[in-house]
């Protein structure tokens, strides 16, 4: 049985409605054309603070108790978590702590500042930072709001899925990104449970996918964190994973991963042709279509989970210039 549940993600639609935005879910005759089946993008990139993240941030600190609230919550973030929690905890009027590793893009950390989250920077990886975290659980009494491997926050990314589907009743295929696992393990949970045909494909980069290198060996493993244009699908998911990792072995149906020029092709075609302006890991569904790793027999939805790329990078990308971050950090 699955940590999360239809009944728990409704709950969370219910707990989070007027803290997050219902995000539009638009065609793409560009892609539709292309593919040969209608293609349909659900714009998060659209959400107050840019990303999804939000919406299992807002269900979380929606359930904290008393004393919680007053001691206030902490995060490992690569970014978009962190500014999430950050937003949800200024609504809420509690503290807030983010701690994350030197990796993350600097237009990020700003953002989570600008919210008034106290900003930790520690090492070179999201196991570094999550030792921050660990510690100031252990020391001050923070509560801790993990990224992903957490029933409340992947019941509230869950939501996404309940939104999909019923903007797009005859959906076959749902296109989402996969990091630790949080988003896709709520939206296929949501997905499967009211529509069990439909094919939830996870898709990363090539570059340090630590689900898809857990799901091969069977359980979680450690990986090597490096630079890529998808900087926010980076980190492990944790060895002591509960929730996510079998959330994910048992509810997604294929892992794809890519290429830095397939992400960025997905980056180029998301401003040039549908008008969005996309963070790496938001362009990895549209990036697998474009590179032909897909074949879908009827409607698909990409989920464009976030905008909050560095503008600067943005544009060298759209640009057309061949961008490599591992290459520039050389």
């Amino acid at each position: 049985m699955n940590p999360v549940a239809l009944e728990d993600i409704l709950a969370a639609q219910a707990r989070i409605r007027g803290l997050v935005r219902e995000t539009p879910v638009e065609p793409s005759p560009a892609l539709t054309a292309r593919i040969g089946v209608p293609v349909w993008l659900k714009c998060e990139n659209h959400q107050i603070t840019g990303a999804f993240k939000l919406r299992g941030a807002s269900n979380a600190v929606a359930q904290l108790g008393v004393a919680e609230r007053a001691r206030g919550v902490v995060c490992a973030s690569t970014g978009n978590h962190g500014r999430a929690l950050a937003h949800a905890a200024r609504a809420a009027g509690i503290r807030a702590v983010v701690c994350m590793s030197r990796l993350v893009p600097a237009n990020k950390l700003r953002a989570i500042e600008a919210l008034g989250a106290e900003v930790r920077i520690i090492g070179r990886s999201q196991d570094d930072a999550q030792e921050e975290v660990e510690r100031l659980v252990r020391e001050e009494g923070l509560a801790m709001i993990p990224p992903f491997d957490d029933p409340r926050v992947v019941a509230g990314q869950g939501t996404l899925g309940l939104e999909m589907l019923q903007a797009v009743p005859d959906m076959a295929m749902a296109l989402v990104p996969l990091s630790g696992g949080g988003l896709i393990a709520g939206v296929a949970a949501a997905l499967k449970a009211r529509k069990p045909d439909i094919r939830v494909v996870g898709i990363s980069m090539a570059r340090g996918a630590a689900m898809a290198e857990s799901l091969a060996a069977g359980q979680p493993v450690q990986v090597e964190e490096l630079p890529s244009l998808a900087d926010s699908l980076g980190g492990g998911i944790g060895l002591g994973n509960q929730v996510t990792f079998p959330m994910v072995r048992d509810l997604v149906d294929e892992v794809i991963l890519l290429s830095e020029p397939e992400i960025a092709a997905g980056i180029r075609h998301c401003y040039a042709e549908e008008r969005q302006v996309i963070e790496g890991a938001a362009a990895v569904g549209v990036g697998a279509l474009l590179a032909g790793k897909l074949q879908p027999k009827g409607p698909v939805v990409a989920l464009l989970s976030g905008a909050n790329i560095d503008m600067g990078l943005h544009l060298r990308i759209v640009s057309g210039e061949d961008v490599d971050l591992m290459a520039e950090e050389a």
